[in-house]
């Protein structure tokens, strides 16, 4: 009779400490579009920093999540930070891939400090024809940015590869810029992958 009242002080004690416990940390619903909170990245788990929505006014062009070894809530962090990446854009419009590649383009040349740009030049003309030859991004698709650890930029579509692997860990960084640099192109979507709440 001891014994059984033993377990049940145990239990007793053990439950409500039980139920302090932070829960784990839940998908994030953006736009119709479900982010994971993790992702795995060169075969490590990598954990969601923050979502957001590109928009012009009304229309609004994707959503995109931001995934990272640890939570940052800096570019300069975001950018320095060791080890695999992923920046997960889902399309809630249809965008001819030449407009994509424009913008990538004009976010490298606006966020990239002028001196760093030669030395970009050549991969940059590289992802560019890799984004041309998307055609058009269809409402719906996926499309997945990572940085793989000694390959580079690995670019997805819809969770299949497009095209080959860009070097360099600062290509990635002026990538990244581009969304998260001094002039990204929204800064609203660039205070939600830093997990930050927008000014209205």
């Amino acid at each position: 009779m001891l014994r059984r009242n033993a377990v049940f002080v145990l239990v007793a004690l053990v439950v409500p400490l039980a139920s302090l416990a932070p829960p784990a940390q839940a998908q994030v619903h953006v736009e119709g579009h479900t982010y994971a909170a993790r992702a795995r990245v060169a075969g490590q788990d990598i954990v969601l920093n923050g979502t957001g929505v590109r928009a012009v006014a009304w229309l609004k062009g994707f959503s995109a999540g931001l995934y990272l070894p640890a939570k940052a809530a800096s570019a300069d962090g975001v950018v320095a930070m060791a080890g695999p990446k992923r920046l997960q854009m889902r399309m809630l419009q249809e965008v001819p891939a030449a407009e994509f590649a424009k913008a990538v383009d004009k976010g490298i040349g606006r966020n990239t400090p002028a001196a760093e740009q030669p030395a970009l030049d050549e991969r940059r003309a590289v992802f560019d024809r890799q984004i041309l030859a998307l055609g058009t991004v269809r409402k719906g698709d996926v499309v997945d940015l990572d940085f793989v650890p000694g390959t580079g930029l690995v670019m997805a579509l819809n969770g299949r590869l497009h095209g080959a692997p860009v070097a360099g860990e600062d290509f990635y960084g002026a990538v990244l810029r581009i969304f998260l640099g001094e002039r990204p192109v929204d800064a609203r979507l660039k205070a939600g992958l830093l997990g930050r709440r927008a000014a209205p």
